[in-house]
């Protein structure tokens, strides 16, 4: 899956009451969870095809990442899109931000 980046805006208000507003950019990415066993954790496979330099075939790549789910809400098996956050332990850098599809096939986010 490819990456994606998010833009969200943060607005402050200042003494002159002037609006100022700053872009904060979090990388996205879309992966399956495959491990579920830690609480609050879970571990996402993001994939992602790379075109061989020599011969030109595509390759799937992959990278596992640990994530911050504060519900436990995530099964072994679903289809989550991830955010990047600040760290909140020694690998974790990254945080739920939805649930796209569950293990069981249900959509729940569409678009």
């Amino acid at each position: 899956m490819a990456e994606k980046k998010a833009v969200a805006t943060k607005v402050k208000k200042t003494e002159n009451k002037e609006v100022v507003a700053q872009v904060l950019h979090r990388r996205t990415m879309t992966g399956t969870v495959v491990s579920d066993k830690m609480m609050k954790t879970r571990v996402v496979r993001v994939e992602r095809q790379v075109r061989d330099g020599m011969y030109g075939k595509y390759i799937i790549k992959a990278n596992k990442f640990k994530i911050h789910d504060e519900k436990n809400v995530s099964k072994v098996g679903d289809l989550v899109s991830i955010i990047e956050s600040r760290p909140l332990s020694a690998e974790k850098r990254w945080a739920l931000q939805k649930i796209i599809r569950s293990a069981a096939g249900d959509v729940l986010v569409k678009g």
